[in-house]
């Protein structure tokens, strides 16, 4: 008895030891710098904020108060699924070592600068790895840039807001996500062909400003106008809430640049002070414009002027100096508020909330003047081994217009094939009531 009671015990105590037995061996692997790591997951954290809930308030502040309900929701779901998404296979498929999409293991399959592998599908194979080159855990790597795969789709949001039907939003970002972010995201940082090529996108001027902005221009026509534009006047319900947003989105850029260099460090540093000397220049020099030209600087056109610069420093921010960033902040806030009287006023296209002219325009300014900013003669981090000017911005020009083409092409297809099973617009008179009341009368998925 005495034997079989000693034996039961030392199974039980080899049972719970397990997990210490495994935890030792995950602690035999190269250690994380615990600085560099905390600070990531600082960063991840401050990147959520930018979505939830900077931008749901600063895009909800500036619809009208009818709709401000659906536009919240509309951004959690789209978050939501975005992070669902990149866990169960976005990350592998953008940042997996060997490129291969589903059809085994080899890194010299012809698709591997353009699609990752399915090793790492569920975060499998994270816990306890580095990636090559850095210094945080894959784990946090990971989360951190969830956050970028979370916010890009839900900036398109601004183009369909007051209009869309929500259960067509959920489905096209759902598909949005996996075939036009996650591609580019492995052609831009996953080292995929855009990579190899030598092109430099810091933060997301062109995995997320550039595929976002022009993707939301390709809505904004697929779906149409809103009732009454451009001949009602469609004035924010809260400047209040927008302002607000555009501040935590501000504070929460400073770690989607600062978190982009992976460290806690010098260039963290830099991207910071860069960033934030962009979205001052570029917000001080929109409410001078509007000044000049509407005869007052308003609220909303400080906080836009802000997200324009801070969306054009973006792809710059840790190869640049503060100077070249001042300069950056200062050609967003003009061409950026240009580009809005193009769209809206000559176009008259109905991208809502301007994201193709802020976002889409700013992400692709950034991305190419940083190839003239990052020379070392204007203060920049210069060039890499055998690239000079003329060479980088070659390869930037490059790169942008593809990745806009293919955004382009990709979200025109996604929206067409969605539309075919969950209608795009609401009702005429479901738009008149207002999203936030026909949201809770009628089912989402309601394809009436």
């Amino acid at each position: 008895m005495i034997q079989k009671i000693m034996k039961s015990a030392l199974w039980i105590s080899a049972l719970i030891a397990a997990p210490a037995m495994e935890q030792d061996a995950v602690g035999t692997l190269p250690e994380a710098n615990s600085g560099d790591s905390a600070w990531l997951l600082t960063a991840s954290a401050l990147v959520l904020m930018m979505t939830l809930p900077g931008l749901a308030l600063f895009y909800g502040g500036l619809v009208r108060a009818k709709n401000f309900l659906s536009v919240l929701v509309q951004c959690g779901a789209v978050a939501a699924l975005a992070s669902v998404i990149w866990i169960v296979m976005g990350y592998s498929l953008a940042f997996s070592a060997n490129g291969n999409g589903f059809l085994g293991s080899s890194e010299n399959f012809m698709f591997n600068g353009f699609l990752g592998s399915s090793e790492n599908f569920m975060f499998n194979g994270l816990l306890g790895s580095i990636r090559e080159g850095q210094t945080t855990g894959a784990l946090a790597f990971a989360l951190f840039q969830m956050t970028f795969a979370i916010i890009t789709p839900a900036l398109i949001i601004g183009a369909w807001v007051e209009r869309a039907r929500f259960g067509w939003v959920v489905a096209f970002s759902g598909l949005w996500s996996l075939l036009v972010y996650v591609p580019v995201t492995r052609w831009v940082w996953g080292n995929g062909f855009l990579a190899e090529q030598g092109v430099i996108d810091f933060a997301g001027g062109i995995v997320v400003h550039t595929t976002a902005g022009v993707s939301a221009l390709i809505v904004a026509l697929m779906l149409g106008k809103r009732i009454g534009f451009p001949k009602t006047l469609m004035l924010p319900h809260s400047p209040a809430l927008t302002v607000a947003g555009a501040g935590l989105l501000w504070v929460g850029w400073f770690g989607f640049n600062g978190g982009s260099a992976l460290a806690a460090n010098d260039a963290a540093a830099s991207a910071i002070i860069n960033t934030h000397i962009g979205a001052s220049a570029a917000a001080l020099v929109w409410l001078l414009i509007e000044r000049i030209k509407v005869g007052k600087a308003t609220a909303v056109g400080f906080a836009t002027g802000a997200v324009a610069g801070l969306a054009t420093i973006t792809p710059a921010a840790g190869v640049i100096g503060p100077g070249g960033a001042m300069i950056l902040g200062i050609l967003a806030a003009i061409i950026c508020f240009w580009f809005v009287g193009i769209v809206k006023g000559k176009l008259k296209i109905d991208d809502s909330l301007d994201v193709f002219a802020v976002h889409g325009v700013g992400g692709i300014l950034g991305s190419v003047l940083l190839a003239v900013f990052a020379s070392k003669a204007l203060g920049g981090a210069g060039y890499a081994e055998g690239t000079d000017m003329a060479s980088q911005l070659w390869v930037q020009l490059k790169a942008v217009t593809l990745v806009a083409v293919y955004s382009a092409v990709a979200t025109l297809i996604i929206g067409y094939v969605v539309s075919k099973l969950i209608p795009m617009r609401v009702s005429e008179d479901q738009e008149r009531d207002g999203l936030d009341l026909s949201s809770h009368g009628e089912r989402a998925w309601d394809l009436d």
